[in-house]
């Protein structure tokens, strides 16, 4: 068998046929076709990661729903008020979050005590120990043991907590400056994957390690100008495992492959879906009166409005991907076409397509 030629990029140093490799060619198209230039693209796209990681915690709450909800202050219908404030807190936590990353902040205890306050806001609760009294939604660090689950291996003791969180903040500081200087891609994925994994390793808190880690790892992701990487719900159970595969084995290995490969596999959907929403479908086996329009956008509208005509300006952006200005401006172009038309006010209303059972 041939030796893979080695290469060095930035620093790291990978086979020319290595998951990195791909992984920056992959990153080098979404830029190159202005994904993340898109309008409200990073609205959209933090929507997509809050969701998934609460789902990973067990939420059903959708995308779209969780779009309404931030956006418009709409409640889902059938989804616990539970699960719909851990998915406003986890919001509100991010929005710090990046605004501490714009600000180059260091990382410190008392920022991750504040962050992690966030998170638990309106999910918390106050414990009562032998050792005193803390509250989770106040960010409060854990008096108390915890294991992964039942039957699993227990975190470590909760005295030694505080001294190795100042020790993961001091180290992650040193690394993070370094990097902020430097242009090699990988190392400042592979930074924030390492920091994903030492504080869910840690294990500061009673609850919502998973969330403030996939969120650091985020953070550091903004702070360095990275596309984010999101661990989706589908794939938990790998996700899970190669946490413990990485903690068994005493290796980041397992876990960093894993997380580099959801990564591909988040980018190349992606940029297969945007792909594909740049080019009309040629062939329409029902009515259609804005086919021979090269406006994708008015046609998935068309059939939204199909399937349900009550709904508002938020949802129908939702459903879409697109924000609500884009809606707006798709609608009256309908409207003025003559494709569409309003029956009833704008809040109670609904839209009826025009003409449709005579062009059938």
């Amino acid at each position: 068998m041939s030796e893979w030629k080695k290469v060095k990029l930035g620093g790291t140093e990978m086979s020319k046929e290595s998951p990195y490799e791909k992984l920056l060619a992959l990153l080098d198209e979404y830029h190159r076709l202005g994904i993340a230039e898109q309008i409200d693209y990073q609205k959209f796209y933090l929507y997509s990661l809050i969701t998934h990681s609460t789902a990973i915690e067990g939420s059903t709450v959708t995308e779209i729903e969780n779009q309404l909800l931030f956006d418009e202050g709409i409640s889902a219908k059938g989804r616990s008020i539970q699960e719909q404030m851990m998915n406003l807190d986890l919001k509100n936590a991010y929005d710090h979050s990046m605004q501490l990353a714009r600000q180059h902040t260091d990382f410190s205890v008392e920022m991750l005590k504040g962050l992690s306050a966030l998170v638990m806001k309106n999910t918390g609760s106050e414990y009562h120990t032998m050792q005193g009294t803390f509250d989770s939604s106040k960010g409060d660090l854990r008096l108390l043991g915890v294991t992964a689950g039942v039957g699993g291996s227990s975190y470590m003791n909760f005295q030694k907590v505080p001294a190795k969180l100042e020790e993961f903040c001091k180290q992650l500081n040193e690394r993070r400056k370094a990097l902020l200087l430097s242009n090699d891609v990988i190392e400042k994925y592979l930074l924030s994957f390492d920091a994903h994994f030492q504080l869910v390793t840690i294990h500061p808190w009673v609850d919502g390690n998973g969330r403030m880690s996939r969120l650091v790892m985020n953070h550091l992701q903004y702070e360095f100008g990275l596309i984010p990487s999101k661990i989706v719900k589908e794939d938990k159970a790998e996700y899970i495992q190669s946490l413990v595969d990485a903690r068994e084995q005493e290796t980041l290995a397992p876990y960093r492959e894993f997380m580099v490969e959801e990564h591909i596999r988040n980018l190349t959907r992606e940029i297969e879906s945007f792909k594909k929403s740049q080019v009309s479908d040629p062939i329409k086996t029902s009515f259609d009166p804005i086919n021979s329009s090269s406006d994708p956008i008015k046609d998935k509208l068309y059939q939204a409005i199909v399937k349900d005509n009550t709904l508002n300006y938020a949802a129908y952006a939702a459903m879409i991907g697109v924000s609500e200005a884009t809606v707006k401006r798709r609608l009256s172009e309908l409207k003025k076409a003559g494709i569409i038309t309003r029956v009833g006010s704008n809040k109670n209303g609904h839209w009826e397509i025009v003409g449709k059972e005579d062009e059938v």
